[in-house]
């Protein structure tokens, strides 16, 4: 049992660019995921049910649509293969796997089956009820015997081949085995859904979740030896290469024949804010998937896929994860908060999509001082979560001179991200952050009460549009950067 595997920062670099452009067939139950969002302000007249007044609608990639959405973020070459309706959920479906670059064309088409939608009531970010719009029946005819055909076609086409079976009918164990026939040596992960799994048997990798497990084998798993035992009974019995189950905060754990001997790999979870769970699963089959395809053993595909994993967590809705994100979150500290511009504008939308209220506040921050800290905390009250802009080098040579910043800002974003107080950091090139404070539309913009009037603050016309605010925040007296660079000379 191996509790503590880790691979080395370079070669989580080198895997993720090693995966870029390989070739991934996804076979499964693809599905949309729509949300309804709003505030719950009273009760119905008509019946004691509350009343959600919609503010704001999303459609989002489900299911095996999800699972390839998940592998062109991280560059990979996708064919997804499944079934839909012909309605205009099908045609939601379609437009959102385009802007997600994944090729549509090879999906069936079955007149008689509604594509699978999932409708879900999101009072805030507090999930009321979800209406399902879906039919179990198994394929078959003329639909089941296309959907054989491009199976074949697409597991020889492709470097790796990923089961995604949400028991909507799609993989039966015709479709099943003539995927892991045609991938020959290559690797099949699946994720499985309901009993029986025999339709499974020959994969590389099927890697149900400890609920799924456990009424696999019939018994509670609660310790590592209990996971090693039932993963090895799964490989056993389904004559898998590796046996996995997912355990949640308690990691992962595999089973492997090798040489005659069973080889057991326990990956350790990862401490993140747990946000929702939905689509993790989809996350971990694509990242193991495609780190196999790139070559990794399984503790490696393992644990990057647990550490991808961990990173979803804290999105809401079944969203993907970037390479960047899976860097950041590898590495130890504060630097994980650091962002982007478009990881930044990502990361406020997630946080207003849960209902949180976003602090936005910018500067150069060239010498931290007490001033600056007692400002930065000021401003985190007024929100749950603060994101600072930072001016980006050449940005405070404009505003300041030629000789400063004192601090690099790869410095001065590494310090800023070493507070508490301080959730998110992006640098910015600008002289102003009106571009910034357009993409990521905080709720709360400060400044300090240096500026009088908060007509005289960059963006206040847009973040009043939205319906947020702009506070002016008092300075601490006699504590400036320019003060303790005339000091220090």
């Amino acid at each position: 049992m191996n509790a503590n595997f880790q691979p080395t920062d370079r070669e989580i670099q080198q895997l993720l660019q090693d995966m870029v452009g390989c070739r991934v067939a996804v076979i499964g139950d693809v599905m949309l995921d729509e949300y309804l969002i709003g505030p719950v302000q009273r009760i119905s007249p008509e019946a004691p049910v509350p009343v959600l007044e919609i503010e704001h609608e999303e459609c989002n990639l489900g299911g095996a649509a999800n699972v390839a959405a998940c592998l062109t973020a991280l560059g990979a070459d996708v064919r997804l293969l499944g079934v839909i309706g012909k309605d205009a959920a099908a045609t939601k479906l379609c437009d959102k796997l385009a802007l997600a670059q994944v090729d549509s064309a090879p999906l069936v088409i079955d007149t008689n089956r509604p594509t699978t939608c999932k409708t879900r009531i999101v009072a805030r970010h507090q999930q009321v009820v979800r209406l399902d719009r879906e039919t179990r029946r198994p394929i078959e005819g003329e639909v089941a015997d296309q959907v054989i055909s491009a199976t074949r076609e697409a597991a020889r086409w492709a470097d790796v081949v990923i089961l995604s079976d949400y028991a909507k009918g799609v993989l039966s164990e015709a479709v099943c085995q003539a995927a892991i026939t045609a991938a020959q040596d290559r690797p099949v992960v699946v994720d499985p859904k309901a009993l029986p799994w025999t339709r499974y048997r020959g994969a590389t990798v099927v890697k149900p979740n400890r609920d799924e497990m456990q009424r696999y084998v019939g018994h509670e798993i609660d310790t590592d030896a209990k996971a090693a035992a039932a993963s090895r009974q799964l490989a056993d019995e389904l004559d898998l290469t590796h046996g996995l189950v997912t355990r949640s905060a308690d990691g992962m754990t595999s089973s492997s024949r090798q040489d005659g001997a069973w080889t057991t790999v326990h990956v350790s979870a990862r401490r993140r804010e747990l946000v929702d769970v939905t689509g993790a699963g989809d996350v971990t089959s694509a990242v193991l998937g495609l780190a196999l395809a790139a070559g990794a053993n399984i503790g490696t595909a393992m644990w990057l896929a647990n550490l991808a994993a961990g990173v979803k967590v804290e999105k809401f809705g079944a969203a993907t994860v970037s390479s960047g994100e899976m860097i950041a979150a590898a590495s130890s500290g504060h630097r994980e908060k650091v962002l982007t511009i478009p990881e930044a504008t990502a990361w406020a939308a997630e946080r207003r999509a849960q209902g949180k209220r976003v602090v936005f506040t910018n500067g150069c921050f060239d010498l931290l001082h007490v001033g600056h800290v007692q400002y930065l905390e000021n401003s985190r009250r007024l929100g749950d979560a603060l994101i600072v802009g930072l001016n980006s080098d050449a940005s405070v040579r404009r505003l300041k001179g030629s000789t400063r910043p004192v601090q690099t800002e790869a410095d001065r974003a590494h310090i800023l991200g070493s507070l508490s107080t301080i959730d998110a950091v992006t640098i910015f090139e600008q002289d102003t952050p009106l571009e910034l404070i357009r993409a990521i539309r905080p709720d709360v913009i400060t400044k300090g009460k240096d500026y009088q009037d908060k007509h005289a603050v960059v963006g206040w016309d847009l973040v009043e549009s939205w319906g947020g605010t702009v506070e002016l925040i008092e300075f601490v007296a006699g504590h400036s950067t320019t003060e303790l660079i005339r000091k220090a000379a």
